[in-house]
């Protein structure tokens, strides 16, 4: 069963999805990145392009030729990345075909409206009998 764990309190979602994402990579796991919004996919593009500040995550949209090797994928569907461990998803409600991943992650900003869809998505599992781990990025300025 997939294993869900949510990172709330973030003061900037992407950046700690880029982060999550590099910690994933460097333990060998491979991971997409899922969002419905367009900007948000090329906001997380151009992100990654730069991070860490001294180094470079390799990634690719998941439809890209080069996506098979590949640790970091982007992409609006999660059934575009056969082959990936973790879903980290920066959507408002729960992305399709999650159980197929081992790891679902979820990053949550501190806006009230973030926080409230984010409730709606922690019910939706829990209910579903899926272990749920909670990291509070509150106390630490660097959100990790």
């Amino acid at each position: 069963m997939t294993r869900v764990d949510f990172y709330f309190n973030a003061a900037d979602r992407l950046q700690v999805a880029c982060r999550l994402a590099g910690k994933a990579a460097a333990r060998g796991a491979r991971l997409l990145i899922y969002a419905e919004e367009p900007e948000t996919l090329q906001r997380i593009d151009r992100l990654l392009w730069t991070w860490p500040a001294t180094g470079f995550l390799p990634h690719c949209g998941a439809r890209d030729p080069l996506a098979a090797h590949t640790p970091v994928l982007i992409d609006a569907a999660t059934d575009a990345a056969p082959g990936c461990d973790v879903l980290l998803s920066l959507a408002a409600e729960p992305p399709p075909a999650f159980e197929r991943f081992e790891r679902l992650l979820e990053v949550v900003g501190r806006d009230d409206a973030d926080r409230q869809r984010a409730r709606g998505r922690y019910r939706f599992y829990r209910e579903r009998g899926y272990r749920i781990d909670d990291h509070d990025l509150g106390g630490d300025a660097r959100d990790e």
